[in-house]
């Protein structure tokens, strides 16, 4: 019982050091992640969610390892911010971007639903019927175009000449 007991409290300094690292480590990233002006959770590319997880892992690990210090975790989250700003600068090299970003899908065209490109965007007829409805339409014959975007949200057209439904 006594090793069970040890498990679970060995002592304030550790968790004391465990969460000045943890402190240290937020204000790092955060410090880093303002230098590089990137956007909102909203706004996230899959590679952005890349970068965020492997951050969180990062502090995670590093405030709670007895064996990892501070110099350590931050030179590794300071390596992958930079690299993360690195690929978001060379976003604007056409062919970088193909490789990073995922392409714009056509999900309706005129009216008419293209299966496969709903198949290729994991989305299902009821996923793209209740996309429809959040967007004021009953039905694909409703819709102009429907298009799935880079990061992951789908942009609803009306058929020209149409005033946007009442929502």
């Amino acid at each position: 019982m006594s090793d069970l007991l040890q498990q679970l409290y060995d002592g304030w300094h550790p968790a004391l050091y465990a969460a000045i690292k943890a402190l240290a480590l937020f204000l790092t990233a955060a410090a880093a992640f303002r230098l590089t002006l990137r956007r909102t959770i909203a706004e996230f590319t899959p590679f952005d969610w890349v970068t965020a997880v492997a951050v969180g892992a990062i502090v995670g690990r590093t405030a709670t390892s007895a064996g990892t210090a501070w110099l350590t975790g931050a030179a590794a989250l300071l390596t992958l911010i930079a690299a993360h700003d690195t690929v978001a600068r060379l976003r604007f090299i056409p062919w970088v971007r193909r490789l990073v970003d995922p392409p714009i899908r056509v999900l309706i065209r005129d009216g008419q639903l293209d299966e496969r490109n709903l198949f290729r965007c994991r989305l299902t007829r009821e996923d793209m019927d209740a996309i429809l409805r959040q967007h004021g339409h009953r039905t694909p014959a409703d819709v102009h175009l429907a298009l799935f975007e880079t990061k992951g949200v789908v942009s609803v057209f009306e058929h020209p000449g149409t005033s946007q439904p009442s929502a």
